[in-house]
C-alpha cells in the first residue's frame, strides 16, 4: 500500500508542478502582452479585454493546482514556537493532531466547493468577457483541497512528511 500511495503521490506531484508551471508561463505571457497592446496601441486594448479575466480564472487555478504539492514540500504557512522544542512523543502526537484537522478541514472545504460548483453550474451563468462557463472557477478549490487532504492523509500514514523527511524537489 504505502509503494501505491508513493506512486500515487509522485504522479500528482509531477501533475501539479507542470500544471501550475504552464498556468503560470502563460499567465505571464498573456499579461506581458496585455500590456503591450495597452502601451503601443491603445485602440485595440477592448478587443483584449478578456485578457484581465483570463488572467484572474488562471490566478485562482494556480494557487490550488499548488496547494497540495506546497503541502508535502512543508512550504504552507506555519508557525513552529513550540516544534523541536517538545520530545519526539508529544511532537508526533502534535503533529498527528495537526493533521487529523487539517484533512478533516480539507475533505470539508472539497466538500463545501463541490456543492457549491454543482449550485453555480446549476444556475448557468456564464464569465462577461471569455463567455465560459462559471463554475469552471469553482472547480479549481474542489482539486486544491482534495490534493491537500490526499497530503495530510500521506503524512498520517507516515508516508510522506516533510517535517520529519524533506521531499526531493
Amino acid at each position: 500500500m504505502r509503494r501505491t500511495l508513493e506512486r500515487i503521490a509522485n504522479g500528482l506531484g509531477f501533475a501539479e508542478r507542470y500544471s501550475a508551471a504552464g498556468v503560470l508561463i502563460a499567465m505571464t505571457a498573456l499579461y506581458a502582452f496585455n500590456v503591450v497592446v495597452r502601451a503601443l496601441a491603445p485602440a485595440y486594448a477592448s478587443v483584449f479585454a478578456w485578457v484581465d479575466e483570463a488572467v484572474r480564472y488562471m490566478l485562482v487555478w494556480l494557487v490550488f493546482l499548488a496547494a497540495g504539492l506546497t503541502l508535502e514540500l512543508g512550504r504552507h504557512v506555519s508557525i513552529d514556537i513550540v516544534r523541536g522544542r517538545l520530545p519526539a512523543a508529544p511532537e508526533r502526537v502534535l503533529f498527528g493532531v495537526i493533521d487529523l484537522v487539517g484533512l478533516a478541514f480539507s475533505v470539508g472545504a472539497a466538500i463545501v466547493a463541490f456543492n457549491l460548483a454543482l449550485f453555480v453550474k446549476g444556475t448557468g451563468q456564464i464569465s462577461p468577457t471569455l463567455g465560459v462557463p462559471t463554475y469552471v472557477l469553482y472547480v479549481a478549490p474542489i482539486i486544491g483541497f482534495a490534493s491537500m487532504a490526499f497530503r495530510f492523509l500521506l503524512r498520517l500514514l507516515s508516508v510522506r512528511d516533510a517535517r520529519r523527511w524533506p521531499v526531493a524537489q
